[in-house]
């Protein structure tokens, strides 16, 4: 988009980072917001996947460019996971570029698992959530599902305008990562914003007790202003501690290693070049797998 002068259209939008969710999608947006040249709204709209019932006017309400924004752009994770959402795009953004981030599927469901269990919302039973045997349609496999994900997005848009990128190699080639998104969205390189640097894991922060936490929740906006003060932390930090999280076990992890191993090689059929082989440590398998394709029939 050239300049504000206008009411916010749709064409106005220039790209949708779509997902996957715990993939370092987040530190992505902070590295594009600190580009002048770029305007993202900070929250996640999801509008083409859990709010398309709000409207068009709605979704448009929640950009306020600012002055000298040449490229506009929100992200929202769920819109690679919800069926719905490609389509969506597709009639709305026609044109837009869309920028997929990637991860190890099996720390992307642990860690989206240890994020839904940090908040109250799925019980301490790893196994009920994350065996492939059990729950191959549970949000945390289903999630990390990629080649059914990028296979509907392709029957929506060309090749050349889906970026897909990895979030290990936001550890080893932040820069790298940066340059090739911003080439994607016709930009020059640009260093790496020093704040943003860090990836966003609030897997180790420490919490308050999950029921003082639901019992304090309505008073979150009255206290908002307080966060980061020294006294306020100090406080804070007395009853805070780290979440005991439930161990993903070897052979959990096995199973699902197994699960998602034909996975790699159906996405470079596809065209995008993907490889957790590094992060995959070599295990004894004495039993039998449970395929992507055993799974699916279940």
């Amino acid at each position: 988009m050239q300049g504000t002068e206008r009411t916010m259209q749709l064409e106005d939008i220039d790209f949708v980072i779509a997902g996957a969710a715990k993939s370092a999608t987040t530190w992505l947006r902070h590295q594009l917001q600190s580009d002048p040249a770029i305007y993202m709204p900070n929250p996640e709209l999801h509008f083409f996947s859990r709010e398309f019932h709000r409207g068009t006017s709605w979704y448009l309400d929640q950009f306020s460019p600012h002055d000298g924004a040449r490229l506009i752009g929100e992200k929202s994770n769920s819109y690679l996971d919800t069926e719905e959402a490609a389509g969506r795009l597709r009639a709305a953004l026609p044109d837009a570029r869309l920028i997929i981030m990637l991860r190890d599927p099996v720390e992307r469901a642990y860690s989206d698992y240890c994020m839904c269990y940090r908040r109250g919302q799925v019980t301490g039973d790893i196994e009920q959530h994350l065996d492939p045997s059990r729950a191959p349609q549970e949000r945390f496999l289903k999630g990390s599902r990629y080649d059914l994900h990028l296979r509907r997005i392709l029957s929506h848009y060309d090749q050349e305008a889906v970026l897909v990128t990895q979030y290990e190699l936001v550890s080893s080639h932040p820069q790298k990562v940066l340059d090739d998104v911003r080439s994607h969205l016709g930009l020059l390189p640009r260093p790496l914003a020093q704040a943003a640097e860090r990836k966003i894991n609030d897997r180790d922060a420490k919490l308050l007790p999950l029921s003082l936490r639901v019992r304090l929740a309505p008073m979150k906006s009255m206290v908002a202003p307080l966060r980061g003060t020294k006294p306020f932390e100090s406080v804070r930090g007395l009853f805070t501690a780290k979440v005991r999280y439930p161990e993903l076990s070897k052979d959990l992890k096995l199973r699902m290693l197994d699960y998602f191993a034909p996975m790699q090689d159906t996405l470079a059929a596809m065209g995008f070049t993907v490889s957790w082989n590094a992060t995959w440590p070599s295990m004894d398998r004495t039993r039998p797998s449970t395929s992507i394709q055993e799974a699916g029939s279940m």
